[in-house]
């Protein structure tokens, strides 16, 4: 799916986002809703792998990794939760200031997110999505492509804008800016074979 639905002469918000039936999952970017289709199996089996890594890695720490469905409120402002806009559930989000989290998931920029990529979606959330992240500050990206095996990351810079992404392939190591000692291991990530098939033509995940 991914496609957005509109409000007439309005936009929608985190007030109407919450009325929405819990047994469909929806995100909002500048007050458009995108509906987000059932996760297929490669994509599963990535963003399983990719948190189990990452939270591995940061027991003990102050930073706390979460997996969709997870809330993301991302404010422009000050405004209220109920007039927000843009309220987002990355695959993976990393979260190191406790005073952004809540009962109802995050209010700010994570400092760290993963979206594993799906076709049905996979425009979304490069344009659309990623703008919402570089406005709110979100301070580094990646996007795995699970069928191209490559991944690209987008750092915050100085100027607060990402630039030109950084592409690796999914092969060996990589190593996320914010924590360096934290080798994501695509060799775990892609060792079951149903992860590096083409996708289903029915739709998944976002």
């Amino acid at each position: 799916m991914g496609q957005p639905l509109r409000k007439p002469a309005a936009m929608f918000t985190y007030a109407d986002y919450r009325d929405w039936p819990d047994d469909e999952r929806w995100e909002l970017i500048e007050g458009e809703a995108y509906a987000m289709a059932a996760p297929g199996l490669a994509h599963q089996t990535a963003v399983g792998e990719l948190f189990r890594q990452i939270a591995n890695h940061l027991v003990g720490k102050p930073c706390r990794p979460f997996v969709a469905p997870f809330d993301v409120r991302l404010p422009r402002g000050q405004e209220a939760d109920d007039d927000v806009t843009t309220v987002v559930q990355p695959d993976i989000a990393v979260i190191c200031d406790p005073a952004k989290l809540d009962e109802r998931g995050c209010r700010g920029a994570p400092d760290w997110v993963i979206e594993v990529l799906s076709p049905s979606t996979a425009a979304k959330d490069q344009i659309q999505k990623l703008a919402a992240y570089e406005r709110a500050g979100v301070c580094e990206v990646w996007l795995v492509h699970p069928t191209d095996h490559v991944v690209s990351v987008y750092t915050l810079s100085a100027a607060e804008d990402y630039g030109k992404p950084a592409i690796h392939e999914t092969t060996g190591t990589l190593a996320s800016g914010l924590f360096p000692d934290l080798l994501v291991d695509w060799g775990l990530i892609f060792q079951d074979s149903t992860a590096r098939l083409s996708p289903p033509t029915t739709k998944d995940a976002a």
